[in-house]
């Protein structure tokens, strides 16, 4: 059984442990890019691929890494990728040449797409099926804590005491997490925790509705990713916000994600389905709000905080949806659900900056946004209308069975 106090177990507090440690490692390079460029002596578009490496291997890892260890314990299995996010952070801080800090950087991200997937099935199997998405929530708010407080306080200690302050901090957190889990996340939690062969959790894909969930999540969180991606240039050339104070926006926007993650979660657990249909709804108005407000600074407050809560809101809903659908056999397609969420963010960003390029101003990331995330509804809405069907089909099937039965 799991330690617990409280309402929810002790056990997704060393699984948010992690996932702060994760977020931190992912997000707090972009504000020491310029220091990390002038360390190797390359260009900051060089340093920019640390970034860009980084999210290509979280997307392989994800799919690659889970689908590796499907038939191993998945304590151990987490323990693992902990093991391996450490030695990441550890070669980062140790670099010594560009190179090596990108293997660093590739090491760590491997662990960050396998740890969320298989963490969500962990987390799920922990407490009782009416807390799963919340379960899975608090898991992910070591995530929105890492954007609220762990960018800004490791970005602030890089500055001061270089970037590889940073990096050594975050090995630390690592060895915190690791310790975490292996000291408080159970073995076995359920029948349903035991981990499927490699060929059943394949067998999953072939419900139409696990490729539902992974066009809704590519759709619905690429969305708000592609609007924030480019919020700076937003914040300060069309709102007229100065640039010192774009972090002190964005930790606005970082408080946003933990109430959306939050809430989202407990919603998710009274329904999945109305949940996403409101939020990706709402994440939809305030987009095109914040494109037709943008000009006034107040307005823009309120957009970019309510973008960061609807926008985070969909994530509990998002892993929730896939998981149920893969029934019995939901680590490859939670990793895969993961790996989506990496597709939505280099999709909307592609889409931001093709806008941009066009000259249609920056405004326009907004705009596709909106567009993405009201084409992820419509995927939502087509999907719903198809477990209907399913659901009208069986149950003529049963009645005339039952009537055939009858008349025998």
């Amino acid at each position: 059984m799991s330690v617990s106090t409280g309402r929810l177990p002790l056990g997704l507090l060393a699984l948010a442990i992690g996932g702060f440690g994760i977020g931190l490692t992912e997000f707090v390079i972009m504000g020491l890019l310029p220091e990390v460029a002038a360390d190797f002596g390359v260009t900051e578009s060089a340093a920019g691929w640390l970034i860009s490496g980084y999210a290509l291997s979280v997307s392989v890892g994800a799919i690659a890494l889970t689908a590796a260890v499907t038939r191993l314990n998945r304590k151990h299995v987490l323990i693992g990728l902990m093991v391996l996010f450490i030695a990441g952070n550890l070669i980062s801080a140790l670099a010594g040449t560009y190179s090596v800090m990108m293997a660093g950087r590739v090491v760590a991200a491997l662990s960050h797409g396998a740890f969320f997937g298989i963490g969500s099935v962990v987390a799920a199997s922990l407490v009782a099926p009416s807390r799963q998405a919340a379960a899975i929530a608090m898991m992910f708010t070591g995530l929105t804590a890492a954007n609220v407080l762990g960018v800004p306080f490791g970005t602030f200690l890089g500055q001061q005491l270089g970037w590889r302050a940073t990096f050594w901090a975050i090995t630390g957190i690592g060895i915190v997490a690791l310790i975490g889990m292996a000291t408080l996340v159970p073995s076995r939690t359920s029948s349903a925790s035991v981990p499927a062969s490699l060929r059943h959790e394949i067998r999953a894909f072939a419900h139409p509705q696990v490729w539902f969930s992974l066009l809704i999540t590519v759709l619905g969180f690429g969305g708000m990713f592609g609007a924030f991606t480019y919020i700076a240039y937003t914040l300060t050339e069309v709102s007229g916000f100065a640039t010192g104070t774009v972090p002190w926006l964005l930790i606005l926007f970082g408080v946003g994600l933990f109430v959306g993650n939050t809430l989202g979660g407990k919603a998710a657990d009274r329904s999945v389905p109305k949940t996403l249909m409101v939020v990706l709804a709402a994440l939809t108005a305030t987009l095109v709000l914040f494109a037709l407000t943008a000009p006034n600074q107040a307005l823009t407050i309120i957009s970019l905080a309510l973008m960061g809560a609807f926008g985070f809101a969909t994530v509990p809903g998002l892993q929730m949806r896939i998981m149920q659908y893969a029934g019995q056999a939901p680590t490859l397609a939670s990793g895969a659900n993961i790996a989506a969420f990496n597709v939505g963010n280099a999709l909307g960003a592609w889409i931001g900056g093709v806008t941009i390029t066009a000259g249609l101003g920056y405004t326009s990331t907004l705009w596709a946004g909106a567009a993405l995330s009201f084409a992820g509804l419509l995927v939502l809405l087509a999907a719903g209308h198809a477990v209907r069907r399913g659901k009208s089909q069986d149950a003529r099937r049963a009645g005339a069975a039952a009537h055939a039965g009858t008349r025998a």
